[in-house]
């Protein structure tokens, strides 16, 4: 069965889990301070789901050497308000 690419799915152990969605057009309506990088706005969090997402790939972007130790930081601390905030 192939899914169309808004619906993108990905496995873990035998669960299968949706990944987060945010179109365009929501994320054009987000405010800064709803980004993990308000400035470059990028890493957005409107949610738990996204919030988790952003650690995620926050840290495959730094184990990459593409994203500074501080900028990480920044992105954790404010996905885990995010988090505490359930």
């Amino acid at each position: 069965m192939t899914l169309p690419p808004q619906r993108a799915h990905f496995s873990t152990r035998s669960k299968v889990r949706q990944m987060a969605i945010l179109l365009t057009k929501k994320r054009n309506k987000l405010k800064a301070t709803q980004f993990g990088l308000p400035g470059q706005r990028k890493y957005p969090m409107p949610d738990a789901s996204h919030a988790r997402d952003a650690k995620a790939r926050a840290s495959e972007e730094f184990n990459k050497g593409r994203l500074s130790a501080g900028e990480k930081s920044q992105i954790d601390a404010e996905a885990d308000k995010k988090l505490k905030g359930k």
